[in-house]
């Protein structure tokens, strides 16, 4: 089953039938109010939100929804006429998985939520739960906490997400491209530098194990065994 927040009623049922169609299971709510009254267990596949609703906002209702155990794993679309890069950046940083602009065409759009739903089957398919750890770094997957030294690391969605990908492939050097589409799944025509500024910001906050995280020039970023 897939959400749809979505205040225009034209686009809604658009939406919803062009899904339908696509043989989705799918249902429309207007506002975030009669969205989070049928939130419940069985929770949907995937929610496509946009931002500009009445009442509360759909960034408002996506921390939420990222806050909650029961609801942090589903993915989440983002679907909105905001389409600055910086909305993109807000959105995609609090745990948007995909960030689709309007007016947008209909196969790209279901291309686009096959897309994010394939990725969603990747992370959940294998594990429910990992704890990793690179000297005194430790990660859990499944508490989504963070401990450098012993002290507990307040980390966003995407800086969570940035390290968990680096301690998955510990010692390999992943490259931006790869960094973006992995962790983002989308791409700023080219704009690695999202990703330097997020390797940045987690480097400051891990403190002395920030500097794990290496730079390999001209390519990416690997983290390494120990702090330097």
């Amino acid at each position: 089953m897939i959400y749809c927040v979505e205040d225009d009623p034209n686009i809604r049922d658009l939406i919803v039938y062009t899904l339908k169609g696509s043989g989705f299971e799918a249902r429309g709510f207007e506002d975030a109010a009669l969205f989070r009254s049928a939130l419940k267990d069985p929770y949907p596949e995937l929610i496509l939100l946009d931002i500009m609703l009445p009442g509360e906002d759909g960034l408002s209702v996506l921390s939420d929804l990222k806050r909650s155990p029961d609801t942090q794993n589903i993915p989440v679309i983002l679907v909105t006429a905001r389409g600055s890069e910086y909305d993109k950046v807000t959105g995609l940083d609090s745990g948007a998985d995909d960030y689709i602009a309007k007016p947008f065409g209909m196969m790209e759009f279901v291309s686009r939520v096959k897309a994010v739903l394939r990725r969603a089957s990747l992370k959940t398919g294998g594990h429910s739960r990992q704890i990793l750890s690179c000297g005194p770094l430790r990660l859990d997957t499944g508490r989504h906490s963070v401990t450098a030294d012993g002290r507990e690391i307040i980390l966003t969605y995407k800086e969570f997400e940035l390290l968990r990908y680096l301690l998955n492939n510990r010692g390999i050097v992943i490259s931006r491209d790869t960094l973006l589409s992995s962790i983002w799944g989308y791409s700023f025509n080219g704009e690695t530098r999202t990703v330097d500024v997020h390797v940045r910001t987690l480097r400051q906050k891990l403190g002395s194990c920030g500097s794990m995280i290496e730079t390999v020039r001209g390519i990416g970023y690997r983290i390494g065994d120990r702090p330097a």
